[in-house]
């Protein structure tokens, strides 16, 4: 009989608990469209969390329909309001899986773009003036290939015009990056690695205006690697696309003194 009464007080204690612990719904009752209007306005206010919560809610209770898709757009945006951009960039990977279709996919794109491009709290901005031979640029790359998905496959769209010009920036910031990166190793006598780089930077970068100095970094490096050969035909074409380059002091020669001053 003690052990019966005792498993009943327990029930009962744990049933008080939960009932006590339970927070109060206040959203219990209310249409898709009163959810949806409340968010709205706590996104406008700045009021981010509250926005989430209710974006989530409505997902959750209305899973289906047009206010369940702007609510997932809406909570892309919000996170990356919000400053977290992971779970912005979530939440526009699921919508794009989710809506392969829907009229507004572009902006999706388009933020995934932004989301990557201010990844990194505006260091693209800041790139020319730091050692960035240990930062991945990855956040960058994404950043272009999500503009380049939005300017190919919506070339009409009322954001391309933005992306395309911000994959302008994002292509000079990488071609400078990857300069960046090949004197690093010059100074300390990397030769291959620099010689690596600087050649990616006249393959891929050609447009960013580095290649003077990368071909002059080929003709070095290749020289202090034994490859005469490769050092020969970098200082040939330097010369002739850059006749009077400040990296020339002849025919097949780059003037060593004058280049390292500029480290």
């Amino acid at each position: 009989m003690k052990r019966y009464l005792a498993a009943v007080l327990m029930v009962a204690g744990l049933a008080g608990c939960a009932s006590t612990s339970e927070p109060n719904d206040e959203t219990r009752g209310w249409t898709v469209e009163k959810i949806y209007g409340e968010a709205k306005d706590e996104l406008n206010s700045g009021n981010y969390t509250r926005a989430i919560k209710l974006y989530e809610t409505l997902q959750a209770r209305y899973p289906y329909g047009r206010y369940a898709q702007q609510a997932l757009m809406d909570q892309a945006y919000t996170h990356y309001k919000d400053q977290e951009p992971e779970l912005a960039l979530a939440a526009a990977t699921r919508f794009i899986r989710l809506y392969p279709a829907h009229p507004n996919l572009d902006y999706m794109y388009y933020l995934k773009g932004l989301v990557y491009y201010n990844d990194d709290s505006t260091t693209l901005a800041k790139w020319a003036g730091q050692d960035m031979s240990e930062r991945d640029p990855r956040a960058a790359h994404e950043a272009f290939n999500a503009f380049r998905e939005l300017t190919v496959r919506f070339p009409q769209s009322p954001y391309s015009a933005d992306a395309t010009e911000k994959m302008q920036q994002l292509v000079a910031a990488l071609g400078g990056h990857q300069m960046h990166v090949a004197r690093y190793y010059m100074k300390r006598g990397a030769w291959l690695a620099a010689a690596n780089r600087a050649q990616d930077v006249v393959k891929e970068y050609s447009n960013t205006g580095h290649n003077e100095e990368a071909l002059a970094i080929m003709v070095v490096a290749y020289d202090k690697l034994g490859m005469k050969d490769l050092s020969a035909d970098s200082a040939r074409v330097l010369k002739l696309n850059y006749p009077n380059s400040q990296w020339l002091q002849q025919p097949w020669q780059v003037k060593e003194v004058a280049w390292w001053k500029f480290w």
